[in-house]
This record gives C-alpha cells, structure tokens and sequence, in this order.
C-alpha cells in the first residue's frame, strides 16, 4: 500500500567536489523510491521551506538568523562540517519544513516518511556533525503547541547519539528522546537524553535485536505516545565508514519493520526519517535508506 513520502530537490544540496558528506545520496533516495513503485514520478509531497519563526521552536532566534542570512560564524561552521551557504540553509529549511509535513500526514494516514531528516546533532545554539537544524525536534514542538499532540516518543536509532535532540527537547517532558547507538562514536561529549542505551563496538544484527526488543514495547506502552518520530539512520551497517556497529542489510530491514510493527500494533502513527549514512558509494547508501519505506510500505 502507498504511503505519504515528502521529498524535494532542495534536499541535495551542491556542496564542494570531493566534500565527504554523500549528499548525491537524497536525490539517489528518491530516484529508488520511484523504482521501487513506492511512489510515482511525480507523487512525491513537497515542503515549503520552513520559516524563521518555525525554526525558532527549536532554536535560539541568533543562530537561526545567522542560517537565514548565510552568515553563520566560522566556529560553527567547522562544527557543522558543512559550508553554510544559500544552498545548504534551504536545504536545512525545507528538511525541517519536510519533517513537520511528513507527521502531519503520519497523524493522518498513521505512516508516512521524509526521504530526509533525522538532523539530531544540531543543538539550541549551534548546528555540528553535518546537522543544521533539527528538523524531528521543530516539529515535534511545532505540533504540540498547535496541541495536534500531547506526547511524543522519539527512537533514535541512528549509530551516533541524538545529543542535539536531547538538548532541543530537555524542557519537554512529553517529549520523550529514545537513543539507542554506539557508545564510542561520536559525539564524544553525549548530551543526556530520556534513555540512552550505548552499545559496543562490533555489535551484530543478533546483539543489536537483543538489545532493542526490551525497549521500543515497554516505552510505547508506559508513554502512549501521540506520535512517533522514528530517525532511521543506517550507518549502524558493518560497511558505513563512520559507524561502529555491525549490521547486515538484513539487520537493518529487521530493525525497521520491528519498530514499525510495534507502532502499528498499537496505533500509534509513525513518521520516520532517514538519518544517517555515509561512505563511498551514494547509490548503496540510498539503497539502504530505502528499506525503512519498504518496511512501512509493507505495514500499510
């Protein structure tokens, strides 16, 4: 069954030749999603980039107008790892505008995806580890101060600690961060999330369900969420170069349909984003970031 997918071309920024950030891989995303018959050519929902005061749910109103302005300090910048220049900041804006739509309509059709997202390292102040603004954490307050929601549960599972997300939201008790990642990865200085479960290096697909089972039904029953935010990051996978883990494709399909099914089970609707991914070769990373839209797909 079809289900609601935000893209946009602004997703793929252009960024410096030989820039480490695979950003070819946004516009790769989407071209699979169409191959796959996820969505049609032109079915794909498209954002308005999100404005100042949207961005301001989540961020102190200097640096977001520091992003506005393509002004951002140079400090920062090195943090963010990206040039912050028109390009990127639209990017930044329409990922964090796609975020918001994408659980709009998850609280509509009860799934539905953005082929971006999962910025979970940009904090109040400052945006660091290629994260600008944190699209899950604007939307997430955006929707409860429209009281769309009462509570929300983020699931983390990008291999790198949602410190960013922690921080966005440490004012919000209803809504609850969840980071499940490698605990010697970066960030070094982790900032404490609701629950944070570090992993080891190495981990296998057998270790990783071992350690995520206990988890994901005990929060969703406890918190009874409204919403879910689920970053579906793939640089748990044992071939991303800046992940410390060890998943197989099959692992990372088996964390995806694990998480969604114990939403569905519940009726709880899910919005997920892509998170991270990276190394070499673009077109393996969209390939994996596609499989948490198969696995809603298959849920639907």
């Amino acid at each position: 069954m079809a289900i609601p997918i935000v893209a946009h071309p602004a997703y793929a920024a252009p960024l410096p030749d030989g820039h480490r950030f695979p950003m070819p891989k946004y516009r790769l995303l989407a071209e699979r999603l169409v191959d796959l018959g996820l969505v049609p050519p032109d079915g794909f929902l498209r954002p308005e980039p999100a404005t100042r005061e949207l961005v301001m749910e989540a961020h102190d109103a200097s640096y977001v107008d520091q992003v506005f302005a393509c002004a951002v300090e140079r400090d920062i910048e090195r943090r963010i790892g990206l040039p912050v220049d028109e390009g990127v900041a639209r990017r930044a804006r329409m990922s964090a505008a796609g975020t918001l739509l994408a659980a709009r309509l998850a609280l509509a059709h009860g799934l539905a995806g953005s082929a971006a997202g999962g910025s979970h390292h940009a904090q109040r102040a400052t945006g660091a580890g290629f994260c600008v603004f944190n699209d899950v954490a604007i939307a997430a307050r955006a929707l409860k101060r429209e009281r769309a929601i009462t509570r929300a549960v983020v699931i983390d599972l990008d291999v790198h600690q949602g410190d960013g997300t922690a921080d966005c939201l440490s004012d919000e008790p209803d809504l609850f961060t969840f980071s499940m990642h490698a605990e010697r990865n970066y960030p070094v200085r982790k900032i404490t999330g609701d629950l944070d479960v570090g992993l080891p290096d190495g981990l296998d697909d057998a270790g990783y369900m071992e350690a995520l089972r206990p988890h994901v039904p005990r929060l969703l029953d406890a918190l009874q969420p409204d919403l879910v935010f689920y970053n579906a990051g793939v640089d748990p996978h044992r071939d991303d170069s800046l992940g410390r883990l060890a998943l197989s494709d099959e692992g990372l399909r088996a964390r995806d349909r694990f998480v969604i099914a114990e939403a569905r089970g519940r009726g709880i609707p899910l919005v997920a984003v892509v998170g991270g991914g990276y190394g070499p070769d673009p077109a393996a990373i969209a390939r994996r970031h596609a499989f948490v839209f198969e696995a809603m797909a298959g849920a639907a």
